[in-house]
């Protein structure tokens, strides 16, 4: 079957691999769009040892089962497998199994015809919502989990100020699941200016370069980092005002930034985050179900033949928000 390989970093190639074997409990998915996420650009870029070349990358699917309770039907793939019988897998904390894997990591992924995965791990795309929307559900449930993480404790107010660190795809997805819930003073910070003027058109949101501007002096009580390097994590700690909370859900590198001693003296909550549980997958697909969030001027489709120019495109800060690849070549 056809497939988008990883061969070496800053490589890739549109080829032919090896049809996908049902392992037991799995079904067969033929693919339809598979999004290129932050995780497929660091592995990429070569700074993943849990993604080793040549792999299929690729997580953010969606396609048509072609046997099993779904057989025929639309369905989104929740890419994330576990255990099923641990602690967390039994207390619906699924994303903190310490088995949990993920195709397009140490087996094949979405960027592809078909892919092999558990029939578990299948969700059935609600009637009317478009195909390629469907492929933003595994990384908006990314942000429906931790936006629930930062806005655990200002729930009953949503005028508190809510600081987006980076305009990319989790960025954007969180800023407009914040608006979802009713926040309404919401800041996205990017330097990029060609998605700030993207943002402007896809969200109620503030945005700005955080290398020359700020937020003005109203507290900020709830910062998202969507970028994660130390640069961005000096900035969290300058930002978010006393008993705030930062959430941290990028991944970019692990330089120090942190003031700790901030976090302390000022009570200040820090929060990793990471994935989504099956809850958040589900009321990631109800949110574009329901219209309220959708890909629109921000998401572009591409064939997956020309996947390896999207990679470059992102890479060179020419693409928009989230790249979508259509995998029914």
């Amino acid at each position: 079957m056809k497939a988008l390989i990883f061969t070496a970093p800053l490589e890739t190639e549109y080829g032919v691999v090896d049809a996908p074997q049902p392992r037991d409990g799995e079904v067969i998915v033929d693919l339809s769009f598979c999004g290129i996420c932050g995780s497929d650009m660091h592995a990429w870029h070569g700074h993943d040892d849990r993604r080793v070349p040549p792999l299929v990358l690729g997580h953010e699917a969606v396609g048509i089962a072609r046997s099993g309770q779904y057989e025929g039907k639309r369905v989104a793939i929740n890419p994330l497998m576990t255990c099923g019988t641990c602690h967390f897998c039994s207390s619906g904390a699924t994303h903190l199994c310490a088995e949990r894997e993920m195709i397009g990591m140490r087996r094949p992924g979405g960027f592809a015809e078909a892919v092999a995965i558990r029939e578990c791990n299948l969700f059935t795309i609600p009637d009317g919502l478009k195909f390629e929307d469907a492929a933003l559900a595994e990384p908006l449930a990314c942000c429906v989990h931790a936006v629930r993480l930062m806005t655990n404790d200002y729930a009953t107010d949503p005028h508190h100020r809510a600081v987006v660190l980076g305009g990319g795809a989790i960025g954007l997805l969180s800023a407009l699941v914040l608006s979802a819930k009713g926040y309404q003073d919401i800041w996205i910070a990017e330097v990029n200016a060609m998605r700030r003027q993207m943002l402007a058109d896809c969200v109620d949101a503030r945005t700005y370069n955080p290398i020359d501007q700020s937020p003005d002096d109203k507290p900020v009580m709830m910062v998202m980092d969507a970028v994660g390097t130390g640069v961005t994590r000096r900035s969290s700690t300058a930002l978010i005002a006393p008993g705030g909370t930062i959430v941290h859900i990028g991944l970019q590198d692990n330089e120090p930034g942190l003031d700790t001693r901030y976090l302390t003296l000022q009570e200040v909550t820090f929060k990793g985050t990471y994935c989504y549980t099956d809850a958040d997958f589900a009321e990631a697909l109800d949110l574009l179900a329901s219209g309220q969030i959708s890909g629109k001027n921000f998401a572009e489709i591409r064939p997956l033949a020309d996947g390896g120019s999207g990679f470059m495109d992102i890479h060179n800060g020419k693409a928009p928000p989230k790249i979508i690849l259509d995998t029914s070549v």
